[in-house]
This record gives C-alpha cells, structure tokens and sequence, in this order.
C-alpha cells in the first residue's frame, strides 16, 4: 500500500504554495513497514484475546457524536472565523481552567491576555473564501503598491552623496528599474502558468533546482518578510512624523507599538473581510495618482522647467559603483512582487487566469506610480531631508498642508502598516512549508486556539523588534539589509522557472524560458551589487541570517530523520503483552472465538457497576478502570503505548483524532492492517485543532461515567540533547493541565527514547 508520499521533499502537490495539509505532519507507512505491522499483529494475536471480546469489554459507549461538517459553516459578518456547535464536551471551557495559574499575580496576567487577544474558540472552522480580482487586488498588492513609498527615497539617498550630478541619474535609473519591473512581472506570469497552485520561490527552487536551492530561497523569503515588518513601520511612523515632527523623538517606541498591536491582532486570529483590506490599498492609490495629477499639472504650468535642487554637499564622486548602489535601493519598489503567484488558489475559477490578470494589473500600476514619483521628484527639486519624507515633501509642495497632505500622509501611513500585516500572513505560510518539509519545528505546522500559525507569528513579531531597535528605525539603514533577501528569492525563483521550461519543453517554451531568464539576470544583478555595495552598511547581517537559517534547517531535518529511523516498524523491535485479557470483567469458559484454542484466552462478557461519581474508593478492588490511548500514527512508540496499554488487563480503547476524512481512512487502513486487536475510535476534526477534540473526547466519556478511572497513556519521544526538546510537542503537559480539575482522570506517558 503507497501513500503517496515521498520523503521530506514530497510531491509536487504537496510542494505547492498553498497551506499544507492538515495531515502534513503525521507520516504514511510504506510498504515495508505495512509488511512489520501486519507480523506486529499476527503476533499480538498469539497472546491477546480476540479484538470482539475487548470491545466488550469496554464499560462505555465510544461513539460520542462528530463534528458538522466543513462544508456546512458558511462564514458571518465581517470574520472568516466561524464558531460552530462542537463535538460532544466543553473541551474549551476545560482547557481554560487548566490554564488559569493558581497565583493571584499569574491570574492577573492570565485575564489581562485573553483580554488581549479573546477566549480559545472551543471549535472554529477556518473557512476559505475565494476573492474576485478586484478585491485580490489591493490584498495581495498591498506590499508591493506601497514600496513607492519609500524605493525612491533609497535611491535619492544614495545619489545625493555624489551632489547635484549624482541627482541627475534619477531618471535613467528610474527607466531601469520600471524595465526590470516589467520584465519580472512577465517573468511570474510565466510562474502562474506553470504553478496554477501557487508557486513561491520555495516551491519553484526546490522542485527545480534541488533542496538546497529550495532551503536559501526560503532563508530569503523568511529574510524578506521579517524586513518587511521593519521597513513597512518604519516608513509608516516615518510619513506619521512628517506630519507631526514631535513625534519624532518617539519613533522607535512607536513603531514597536504599532508591531505589538500587529502581533495582537494576528494572535487574535480574526482576518477581517477583503473590503477592509481593500479601503487603504485603493486610497493610498487614488492619493498617489491625484499627486502625480495635480504636479503634472503644476509642471504643465511652468512648462516643464524643472526646479533646481538644493546643492547638497558632495561627499563622493560619480562612479559606477555609486549608480549601482543606487540601482539596488531604487529596486527594493519591487518588493511584494511574488505574493500573487504564492496565492492563486484563492482566487475564484478561473484561478490561474484571474491570478495572472490581477498581476497584470498590478504591475501597471506600480510601473506608473514609481515612474510618475521620479519623474514629479525630478521637476520639483525634491531631495531626502532627515525630519520629513521625500513623498511628505512631494504633498506638501503640491497641496500645501490642508486636507489633501493629511489625506496622502494618512493613506500612507495605512498601506505601509497593512503591508507589514501582509508579512505575518506569508512567513507564518512558509515557516509552516519548511515544517511540513521537516527542515523547521513541527510546532509551526499547528494552528493555536484563535486558528493562526501562532508560533510563527510570535517569531516573526520577536524578530521584526529586534532589527527595527538595532537599525533605531531608520528605514534609510535598513534598505541594504531588505534587498538581498527580496533579490535572493527573486533570482533562484526565476533561475527555477527555466529549468523548469527546459525540462518539460511544452508548447511556447522558448519563449517563456526567455522571459524567465531575463528576470533570473536582472535579479541576479541587483542581488550581486545589493550584496557586494551594501555589504558593510548592512547587507553582511541579511547574508549572515541566510546563512544560519539554511544551517539550522539542515540540522533540524537531520534530527528529525534520526527520530523517523528510530520510530519506524522493524521486526526486531516489536514489543508486545503478555497473555493480555481484560480483567474488569467475568471470565467464563476459556475458549478461542477464532476456532483455535490458545492458552490464557477467555471469553468474557462486560461487568457494569453502578455508576459512583464522588472518590470514595478505599480498597482497589472499588477502582474500575478504562484506559485510553490516543495514538497519531502507527510507529514503534505508539505499538509500545499499546502494548503496555493492553498488558495492565484493562479494558482499552485507542483514540485517533484526524484532521481530515482522507487521513481517517487511511489510519483506518493501517489498524486493520495490524489486526484491529484494540478498539479503535476515531474522531475527525476538520477544524485543524487536535487537542481541543481529545479534550472534549476524553470529558464526555467522564461524563457518561464519572466513576470510572480514566487513565490516559500516551507514547512520549524522550530525546537525549536538551536543544531538541523544542522539536517535539509537549501534549502530555497540555493534557495534564487540561484534566486537573476533572476527578478520575489519570495522565501518564510511556518513553521512547531517541
């Protein structure tokens, strides 16, 4: 039996762009391993009783309801975060007892956070919405429409140390840079085509170029997005200050707020509809054509003289490395870029031609924008001042301070902030990829309890402070550190796409290899001179995070490949109990239900004593038992669970809880395979939360019998180095506080050490 998975690489479906699977994180058998669970089970029938006569054993009713269906949510009002009626328990209301601290100081900053950030939704759907190209627009837009912001001002930046002469170049290198961004919006058309799921420089590099590839253009990405946040607020507080310069001396400590409340409403997990989305997109747009507009205009009049510029000192002579270096700032307009093609699954039918056309869109509108500020920057004499914005100035000149300034500095302000929120959308994406691909944490292929990559979240917020108070905010400094990570997905992305054409060689393959390796080479330039100009103004320090990211993954992969080897079904390591048969209840005449007699076999029919929900029990035999296992996926810690499970001669239930149909029925497979010695229950929660349902599981069976003993055992992975214990998950403490204010309920773990 395959499963269709293929290692960490995966398949090409798995290695999309889109979200992985709920299922992402629970590995398949092969069938060799399918071969060493059914000898597992051929043994385990040698010395247990037959698998009819633990079902009768059990002293409750497993079956405790299920949970609607996914396709019956439909979201309400402005949130995609629905909550739906759950599964049989207040498995929620549970877990937040267990989290109250018992310390009054602990409860005060307990309330105080959920507060903050809400109560754990109980059970939640995540519903998927598919946008119109309108709406997708300024959503996936957002990041690179609001560069204009700021990718001028870097290239003035640069040119203004070379004077007067150096500002004449703006132009040219403008036209440059508009070519280029052309030239790469093609460049992903052609990825859009050939990634009609979604194709991230991650996924295109990896299928194309190698893991390795895949790894670095992840780095970068990562890399990418944490700057995002940083430059994003920092030019965001930047156009604030503009406006009212006695801020100024708090911009630091502003723009650390404005990343907490980010991280805040993130955590929250609540993604408000796309036409709040759209509101600082499509206004930020309006304002910047009305600027361009109205100076234009301005310009007519004066018919078209340009205003002299301030002579600015000359600090270093025209050269080809200061045009360069001008080159790679002014290219950072182009970030955001990529996020269309990343996301062409939400997008309505059909996908790939409404993701392709929205680009178009974009694309167009970015060239304008960039092109029509240059230009108005060229005629006004506008030059880079420390206490206001190149784009301040711009309104400033054009509308004077009424309404309008205010109306293009508050816009601004609004698309940079929602551009930074666009980062914790994609890192969180990627980080959960490379989990998937066991090169990260499997923490970050979990959703918490407000359905967010949660995990992610928090590091990305951690990671954006860090750089935003070592760089104090300056959006100038962190310039050089944003393009090499930008222009490093950038040109393995497109180094991807050609081998991609030259490989499969279909219809107009030339053609489009051609436009790829056009913005292969053109990104490739802007990353050499980013990286070789900028290296010890900062880019060093986006170099040196690349490179750690790609070490740390390697290691992280090669550890989980140890723990995998560890776990995987051997016949040399089968574990199993001895003469196991259900003591809790009467044994009759022994006899073999299968036809043939084995030794210790009974047949045996249940006990039920009257139900006692206080603990009175004094003397052991007033104890009765039912011992749970939950069990993720058939490997050797959880037959070890099992099997100890089974050899205490109480009766036993197996507890599965899958994210999907699919993988319920194929862990289904797997049971049968191994015999079905054990009753098996399996919860499907399609709401991507699985201790929440064994939470509520495991409480309704209190419930229907409080004076049961349960004793919940689960398999532990017991590594030696304490610096791989933040790899594997911590259920059993979750599971221990969850349960404590529950009378009767027993949580122990069986080691497995790796």
């Amino acid at each position: 039996m395959e499963d269709g998975r293929t290692g960490a690489g995966g398949t090409r479906e798995e290695r999309s762009g889109a979200p992985p699977s709920p299922a992402a994180a629970l590995p398949g058998l092969d069938d060799q391993q399918l071969g060493v669970l059914r000898q597992i089970g051929r043994a385990w029938q040698e010395v247990a009783d037959t698998p009819e006569a633990w079902r009768r054993a059990l002293p409750v009713d497993p079956d405790q309801g299920t949970f609607p269906p996914a396709s019956q949510v439909r979201p309400t009002g402005l949130f995609r975060h629905v909550r739906v009626a759950g599964m049989g328990g207040t498995g929620a209301e549970t877990l937040r007892r267990a989290e109250l601290p018992p310390t009054g100081p602990g409860r005060l900053g307990y309330r105080a956070r959920r507060l903050l950030l809400g109560a754990p939704l109980r059970s939640t759907a995540l519903v998927r919405e598919r946008m119109r190209k309108l709406l997708a627009l300024p959503v996936l837009s957002a990041d690179a429409l609001s560069s204009v912001a700021y990718g001028p001002e870097a290239m003035l930046a640069v040119l203004i140390l070379a004077g007067t002469v150096g500002l004449s170049y703006s132009l040219p290198i403008a036209a440059t840079i508009a070519l280029m961004m052309l030239t790469v919006g093609l460049a992903y058309r052609q990825t859009i085509r050939a990634y009609p799921h979604g194709g991230g420089a991650y996924t295109v590099a990896g299928d194309n170029l190698g893991r390795r590839p895949g790894l670095v253009a992840a780095a970068g990405l990562m890399t990418d997005y944490i700057l995002t946040v940083a430059v994003s607020v920092s030019a965001g507080t930047a156009a604030v200050t503009s406006v009212v310069p006695a801020l100024a001396p708090a911009s630091v400590p502003l723009g650390v707020g404005v990343i907490a409340l980010l991280l805040a409403g993130n955590l929250r997990g609540i993604r408000q509809a796309g036409a709040l989305f759209a509101l600082p997109t499509y206004a930020f747009v309006v304002a910047m054509f009305a600027l361009i507009g109205a100076g234009v205009v301005d310009a007519a009049g004066q018919g078209f003289s340009p205003t002299p510029a301030p002579q600015p000192p000359v600090v270093e002579s025209v050269g080809v490395l200061l045009v360069m270096r001008a080159f790679a700032s002014g290219s950072t307009a182009m970030t955001g870029v990529e996020a269309i093609s990343n996301a062409v699954p939400v997008f309505q039918p059909v996908e790939w031609r409404n993701a392709r056309t929205t680009l178009t869109w974009m694309i167009g509108i970015l060239v304008v924008l960039f092109s029509g500020l240059v230009v108005l920057i060229h005629f006004n004499g506008v030059t880079p001042t420390p206490h206001q914005t190149v784009l301040s100035q711009l309104a400033r000149g054009t509308f004077g301070s009424g309404w309008m300034y205010v109306f293009v500095q508050a816009s601004t302000a609004a698309v940079l902030l929602l551009a930074a929120n666009t980062a914790f959308n994609d890192f969180p994406r990627v980080l959960s990829l490379l989990a998937r691909d066991r090169y990260a944490p499997k923490t970050f292929l979990r959703m918490g309890d407000r359905l967010a990559y949660s995990n992610g979240i928090i590091l990305l917020s951690t990671a954006a402070v860090i750089i935003y108070v070592v760089f104090n905010g300056d959006t100038t400094s962190l310039i050089p550190v944003y393009a090499v990570g930008v222009f490093l997905a950038f040109t393995l992305s497109q180094t991807g796409m050609v081998v991609h054409w030259w490989r499969r060689r279909t219809d107009r393959w030339r053609r489009s290899l051609t436009v790829n390796a056009a913005g292969a080479v053109l990104s490739a330039v802007v990353l050499v001179t980013a990286a070789v100009t900028k290296f010890t103004a900062g880019a060093w320090v986006a170099m040196l995070t690349v490179g750690l990211l790609v070490l740390v993954a390697t290691r992280i992969r090669r550890h989980y490949k140890a723990v995998d080897t560890a776990l995987r079904l051997h016949p040399h390591a089968i574990e199993l109990p001895r003469d196991a048969t259900p003591a809790s209840v009467r044994p009759t005449v022994s006899g073999a239900e299968r036809g043939q007699p084995r030794k210790g076999a009974h047949a045996v029919r249940p006990v039920f004593p009257q139900p006692r929900g206080e603990e009175k029990e004094e003397t052991p035999e007033e104890i009765h038992h039912l011992t749970v296992v939950p069990v993720e996926t058939m490997h050797l810690a959880s037959m070890r669970a099992l099997a100890y499970a089974a050899s205490l001669q109480q009766p036993v239930l197996a507890l599965h809880v899958s994210p999907t149909d699919a993988e319920a029925q194929r862990f289904r497979g797997y049971w049968t395979q191994w015999g079905g010695h054990l009753p098996l229950e399996v919860v499907v929660s399609p709401y991507r939360v699985i201790i929440a349902p064994l939470v509520n599981y495991i409480e309704a069976l209190h419930r229907q019998r409080p004076d049961l003993t349960l004793t919940i055992i689960l398999p532990e992975i017991v590594v030696r180095h304490w610096r791989h214990r933040f790899l594997h998950g911590h259920t059993a403490a979750r599971l221990r506080r969850a349960f404590r204010p529950l009378a009767k309920v027993v949580v122990t773990t069986v080691p497995f050490h790796v």
